[in-house]
């Protein structure tokens, strides 16, 4: 299982999807991970328990009052700061989060890399964001 959270506000999201995914944090323990929208989309994910999570975002201080959050319960590939959510299409334009499995991921994996697609995971959730960006 995994935990999503999300916030729109006027508030620094930040914090809030810090603090919702630590409620959620028993949904999923490997990786978590948060993306914000403030000139440009910045995702900021890890490795291991929420805290080194919170670790990273109390160093960068990101901005931004939109974002989503992630915390992970491995489906697909290992336990990595690369396999954890928010996953980015090529251009950074946007991040997605999922909860799920796409049984077809290595069939359209494949398709969008034979059309110039860079993955730079082994999830299958990374998927949605290349075929977002191809569409």
């Amino acid at each position: 299982m995994c935990g999503i959270v999300g916030y729109l506000g006027s508030r620094s999201a930040a914090p809030v999807l810090i603090n919702g995914l630590k409620r959620l944090e028993y949904r999923g323990y490997d990786s978590a991970g948060i993306a914000l929208h403030h000139q440009g989309i910045n995702v900021i994910k890890a490795s291991g328990r929420l805290t080194a999570l919170a670790g990273l975002v109390s160093e960068q201080q990101p901005q931004g009052t939109v974002g989503i959050g992630h915390t992970r319960w491995a489906t697909h590939g290992r336990p990595s700061d690369e396999n954890s959510h928010p996953h980015s299409d090529c251009t950074g334009s946007f991040a997605v989060v999922h909860n799920g499995i796409i049984e077809n991921y290595r069939e359209l994996t494949a398709q969008l890399e034979a059309g110039g697609h860079i993955f730079h995971s082994e999830t299958d959730t990374e998927v949605v964001a290349h075929l977002l960006d191809e569409l």
